[in-house]
């Protein structure tokens, strides 16, 4: 027997969630570049992951000396802030899910933007404080995206966290075609994820902390553009996400 076009789990997909699975990955991509620039130049910290800080701060706390705490509690909270405003703009903001991806983004975009200023600015100094206020800008801006994201409610797509993601993969790895469907998004976050992780990498050891910066910023102006006509649809995948 046929296959209904309604019955397709990918024609579902786009009907429930339109355009949003590709820009939240665009955001994953984005999330591994800035998090391989603070991991590995701002003190062994990540400014989107924030499990794996709670467990540094552990390591910190039975003696480990890689860490830097006052970068470690500005990323949390940081993060916590980011978080804290993008629940108000979403509660504030109508339950058009392209328009809140879109005035995130832009919040985020003039994160990143000053966080790039700050770099520049602050190029090649060692203070602790000094790289904790860069640390505390770029996690602001994770916060946003992060709760954003959750707000729009895309599955197997938060942006920031993977072990989830990969949990489902494993777990519920069976041959229906809504499992199948699900599957592709997973392996497309993780994936993507991976590469903005080695892209950052790459940059920063090949140019310095600026270039991860520069590499998100754009990756941010190219989604925003995107956001701002999904902005404008009156289709019915924008008012279907979380409330």
């Amino acid at each position: 027997m046929a296959t209904t076009p309604s019955a397709d789990p990918d024609r579902r997909a786009n009907e429930r969630d339109g355009p949003l699975p590709a820009l939240l990955l665009v955001l994953t991509l984005t999330t591994g570049v800035v998090d391989a620039a603070s991991y590995l130049g701002l003190g062994h910290v990540f400014v989107a992951n924030m499990t794996g800080n709670v467990v540094f701060l552990g390591f910190a706390a039975a003696g480990a000396v890689d860490f830097s705490l006052p970068a470690l509690f500005a990323a949390l909270i940081g993060f916590l802030g980011g978080a804290l405003v993008a629940g108000r703009l979403g509660a504030r903001a109508s339950a058009h899910r392209g328009q809140l991806l879109a005035q995130s983004l832009l919040l985020e975009l003039l994160l990143v933007g000053v966080a790039l200023v700050f770099a520049i600015g602050t190029s090649g100094d060692p203070r602790p404080l000094v790289q904790a206020g860069l640390v505390a800008l770029l996690a602001i801006a994770m916060g946003v995206q992060n709760a954003s994201a959750r707000r729009l409610g895309v599955a197997d797509l938060t942006t920031t966290v993977l072990t989830l993601t990969l949990t489902g993969l494993a777990a519920d790895a069976r041959a229906t075609k809504e499992e199948r469907a699900r599957a592709k998004r997973r392996l497309a976050a993780t994936g993507t994820m991976l590469l903005g992780a080695a892209l950052g990498a790459l940059l920063q050891f090949q140019f310095g902390g600026v270039a991860p910066l520069v590499l998100a910023l754009c990756l941010l102006l190219a989604n925003s553009a995107a956001a701002y006509r999904a902005a404008r649809s009156t289709e019915a995948w924008t008012s279907s996400g979380r409330t």
